[in-house]
């Protein structure tokens, strides 16, 4: 197999790595590219193992890539939340609930509290199921150092994980039924349907007008979706999607994409509800679903 083969069947697994990293498939893209360039410009007889290489060398150019990009979020203009993705929806329930609970928004929202090291030490074992060696040589750790790292990573998000199982039947059934409240403008259906302790972010990125804070509340989030409907009246369309291994809501006015929107729910209603409207941040989903 040549150079170019070898990393081709190895590039899912590297953006897979850089997107968990850094939240932003923009940057993922940028990641992965520099891997391939050192990979290119690196003799082979020097390489013993290549996927245990440009891991490696994905995983420490995502590391100074998180390190600078941290300090660039502490200024940045609202709320963070991460780039969503779209992609085809995995073959069976089994991978499907595999990938919605490696990648979700919530999740990729709570490794942001992690250091950048153990970030990857926590995403290399518990979501790639790398070997403790395998994860001390990625990231130039002890193995001590690395199981210490995951433990308290570990320990720092359980508390905040998402605290409902819903199968994905479910979670399809209520976002199906909200995004048609949400087209009808039916104020007491969409009311209905959120959680009362329910709570919304919105990241504009500076772009476009979107909340300095979580709005809380489910009341006050519904007359906020309700406004919305009063506002674009027939110019506004909802439709479901895949996006990082859930479904989701696509909120789309006269025909240009206004949002991607992801959703926590209990089952029966919806508690947390994340809304991506940076541009920046959509233009992928906008050009795969022909918005603007």
């Amino acid at each position: 197999m040549d150079d170019a083969s070898v990393f081709d069947k190895l590039r899912p697994r590297l953006q897979g790595i850089a997107y968990r990293m850094l939240g932003s498939v923009a940057e993922a893209e940028d990641v992965v590219q520099d891997a391939w360039l050192r990979w290119h410009s690196t003799s082979r007889e020097t390489i013993e193992n290549a996927e245990a290489w440009l891991v490696t060398v994905t995983t420490r150019i995502s590391i100074d890539r998180l390190r600078a990009t941290k300090v660039q979020r502490e200024r940045y203009t609202g709320i963070w939340l991460p780039e969503p993705y779209f992609a085809e929806s995995p073959a069976t329930p089994e991978q499907a609930k595999e990938r919605a609970d490696e990648v979700s928004v919530a999740l990729l929202m709570l490794l942001e509290r992690l250091s950048p090291e153990a970030r990857a030490a926590f995403l290399l074992r518990e979501v790639f199921d790398a070997d403790y060696d395998e994860v001390a040589k990625t990231i130039d750790k002890s193995e001590a150092a690395c199981r210490q790292l995951v433990s308290r990573a570990k320990a720092q998000l359980r508390d905040d994980r998402p605290r409902y199982v819903v199968s994905r039947e479910t979670h399809h059934r209520l976002l199906q039924t909200f995004a048609q409240a949400l087209e009808r403008g039916d104020f007491k259906a969409i009311n209905s349907m959120l959680a009362e302790d329910a709570v919304l972010m919105g990241d504009g990125g500076g772009r476009v007008q979107s909340f300095p804070e979580p709005m809380v509340g489910g009341r006050r989030i519904a007359q906020f979706f309700y406004a919305a409907a009063l506002r674009y009246g027939s110019g506004l369309h909802v439709e479901l999607a895949v996006l990082n291994g859930q479904w989701a809501l696509l909120r789309f006015v006269e025909g240009a994409l206004e949002s991607a929107q992801t959703y926590e729910t209990d089952g029966e209603r919806i508690v947390r509800i994340q809304v991506q409207r940076n541009p920046d941040k959509l233009a992928r989903i906008a050009a795969r679903f022909g918005g603007q």
